[in-house]
């Protein structure tokens, strides 16, 4: 056990089911103890892994060294990834948020999101003569280029995903021609495929894990030939967020998650919460944003954050609790990520450059 803030009493544990803390009923914030009402042990369940993934880090740190090595400004075309303080952060540092190229000047350097991009949109950096840097995770291009090989071998391509969201647009320009979107389980009913022996299923790596094999089960018993990617297209960081979520949910009465909503996997951390026998799920950004009315009664919260989230932000939300009441924090790990990826290789390039450039004029 370690004191790691004011007030705030933090303890880790390999995960193994929690054990509830007093015999209370759900939610109630007393309980008995040989004969007499006593205030029930309040206290906070933190999930492990949590917050920023090696796709997530490597996008935020391209943008970071890209104004270090050019100067602002330098240009990302969409949110580098979807997290509103990211944003602002690296707004407040020089750099310009767009949503296409034609909005960069020509000539400029211009870096494309984690969440990958089509073909098209890297032609059009190029007419413009822009220096992009393409910081899309490469989980994503996974994605991509199985894409592309089983469209060269003429399959018809079943991505599940969510209609309008920037990884699925990527991907999905990858072969317009052979990819029709699944957005879930009820959009099954309406795939239409030219030859069932020829089909493939990919997925949107930041999906429901449970939502999408009932999505392909769903496929499968219309389309029994239906293959199968090379390896799970839904990416490390998301299984391994929803699935400490999932056993931590049942002991909360409310689970409260950092994240943005237009972050795809942190709204999927709450759903999966609620699935899981959470009692109550929130998401919030930062912490100002918790309604005291939400922990009325509970005697224990989860705390989790999705993938795009400095954990800087959920030890503030821990300290929010703390002023609380919600002092105690045991943090229950489920898996330890230890995956990095190496910064875009067109930066790279450059920095090497501008290093040995320094080195010999030093």
């Amino acid at each position: 056990m370690r004191s790691i803030r004011t007030g705030l009493t933090f303890m880790t544990a390999q995960y193994a089911p929690p054990v509830p803390l007093v015999s209370s009923e759900a939610g109630a914030s007393r309980a008995t103890y040989h004969g007499r009402v006593t205030e029930a042990r309040k206290r906070v369940l933190l999930a492990k892994p949590r917050g920023y993934c090696a796709g997530v880090d490597r996008a935020v740190q391209t943008v970071e060294e890209a104004l270090k090595l050019y100067g602002a400004p330098v240009y990302v075309r969409k949110q580098i990834v979807h997290n509103k303080h990211v944003v602002n952060t690296l707004e407040a540092r020089g750099a310009i948020f767009v949503e296409e190229n034609y909005e960069v000047p020509e000539g400029a350097t211009v870096v494309f999101s984690a969440h990958g991009v089509a073909p098209e949109v890297h032609d059009q950096a190029r007419e413009r003569n822009l220096k992009a840097i393409d910081a899309t995770c490469p989980l994503v291009t996974k994605v991509h280029h199985e894409a592309r090989r089983f469209a060269s071998e003429d399959y018809d391509i079943l991505l599940i995903g969510h209609e309008g969201h920037e990884e699925v647009i990527g991907t999905a320009g990858e072969a317009p021609a052979h990819i029709q979107l699944v957005d879930g389980p009820d959009d099954v009913d309406n795939v239409v495929v030219r030859d069932p022996s020829k089909v493939v299923w990919l997925s949107q790596t930041t999906l429901s894990v449970d939502e999408t094999m009932e999505t392909v089960a769903r496929l499968k018993t219309r389309l029994p030939l239906l293959q199968s990617p090379p390896s799970d297209d839904i990416c490390y960081a998301t299984s391994n967020r929803q699935h400490v979520i999932k056993e931590i949910a049942p002991e909360c009465d409310v689970v409260i998650v950092v994240g943005s909503t237009n972050s795809s996997n942190s709204v999927r951390l709450v759903e999966v919460a609620l699935g899981a026998g959470a009692r109550a799920g929130h998401l919030v950004d930062y912490a100002s944003e918790i309604k005291d009315e939400w922990l009325t009664g509970a005697t224990t919260v989860g705390v989790s954050s999705g993938a795009s989230v400095p954990d800087e932000l959920v030890m503030e939300v821990l300290a929010h609790l703390a002023e609380r009441g919600f002092g105690e924090v045991t943090e229950f790990t489920t898996a330890e990520e230890r995956l990095t990826f190496s910064l875009p290789q067109e930066l790279r390039r450059d920095m090497k450059a501008a290093a040995a450039a320094a080195a010999a004029a030093g």
